[in-house]
């Protein structure tokens, strides 16, 4: 029941024109394939190994009115389908639909995950079960985008659900927990853990408040999406400085970080002082673990929701996934408040 890779991320969307030019224009994905089906149309995305399925029609709108704009499904592959859909049955997942003897079992809160036999390039292979016609060459950018593949998927649960989650990733696909970390920013605070699959390919985020603390910014992520849902999608680039500058030409919008966090950094990483002036032009943020450092920036959401969002990460090393950004950014806006008091 080994899972390697996730063959493709699907949008369901209102509007797929504005979707898709999100994504074309201002990320740089190329737009490889349509397909049009009785109660809904789609649109193959794919930059680096990272594809993207973007679909609108009257067969999701329930998803819609019931979590807007959003990821609906993650695609594994996996050594055999027949035995990680059972496998997963058997750790309480329903099969959601069967497409053409393609399984697909639920995941959390709504989302699920089609099950599709493992390839040498599963980025590389259009999603089963469905009539592709290839988009027109001239749809292919002049040359490849910044995004090399998708470095993590960050998931949004109910408080208390965390521990049986990562048991149900751990029974369901052979996921194994990597690490966790309790994170307590003033009156509120949030748990995580890290599962991911034995290829280390597959890297969920798993994420939940406190619900003994006070309601925080994963209490309103959860009123707003109508219940637990992917938050973001993390895209690993080779240099991230250039991919900011890039994609904000491009349209793209990036939450906005104080200055006062850079002054910060200076006193949190004297080896990055060199660095630190570039990286508060482009607003990036920086972590670092054991291993290295990691250098990070999140979009806002461009859904009408404001539930999914995307970021940016360039890894030096880093394992981690910038858990410190959540509090050194939190202290760095109480510092500017009390200062512009």
């Amino acid at each position: 029941m080994a899972v390697h890779d996730i063959a493709y991320a699907e949008l369901y969307t209102r509007d797929k024109v504005s979707a898709v030019d999100y994504f074309v224009s201002a990320m740089g994905f190329t737009r490889v394939a349509d397909c049009v089906e009785v109660d809904r149309s789609s649109v193959l995305l794919r930059q680096g190994e990272v594809q993207l399925v973007i679909t609108s029609g009257r067969g999701v709108w329930k998803f819609l009115d019931d979590h807007g704009d959003g990821i609906a499904d993650l695609a594994f592959t996996c050594d055999d389908v027949k035995a990680t859909s059972e496998s997963a049955v058997a750790a309480g997942a329903k099969v959601a639909v069967s497409l053409r003897d393609t399984p697909i079992v639920s995941g959390f809160g709504d989302v699920t995950h089609t099950l599709l036999p493992a390839v040498d390039r599963p980025f590389a292979t259009w999603p089963a079960g469905r009539n592709w016609v290839a988009a027109p060459v001239t749809d292919a950018p002049a040359a490849d985008g910044p995004i090399q593949r998708l470095d993590h998927v960050a998931v949004c649960l109910e408080g208390g659900s965390l521990q049986s989650y990562a048991d149900y990733y751990r029974d369901a696909f052979g996921f194994t927990r990597y690490s966790s970390e309790y994170v307590a920013v003033g009156e509120q605070a949030m748990d995580s853990v890290v599962v991911r699959s034995a290829s280390e390919r597959v890297i969920f985020t798993l994420v939940a408040p406190d619900p003994g603390k006070q309601p925080g910014q994963l209490d309103a992520y959860l009123e707003r999406n109508g219940g637990e849902g992917v938050q973001h999608l993390a895209f690993l680039v080779e240099e991230i400085i250039p991919a900011v500058r890039e994609f904000r030409d491009g349209g793209v919008e990036f939450l906005a970080t104080p200055d006062t966090y850079y002054d910060m950094l200076n006193e949190r990483f004297a080896d990055l002082r060199a660095e630190i002036a570039g990286l508060k032009d482009a607003q990036v943020l920086a972590d670092r673990d054991e291993w290295g450092h990691l250098l990070q920036l999140f979009t806002r959401s461009p859904y009408q929701r404001n539930t999914l969002f995307f970021e940016l990460i360039q890894r030096r090393g880093s394992r981690g996934f910038g858990s410190a950004n959540i509090r050194a950014l939190y202290e760095a806006v109480e510092r500017d408040r009390l200062t512009a008091g």
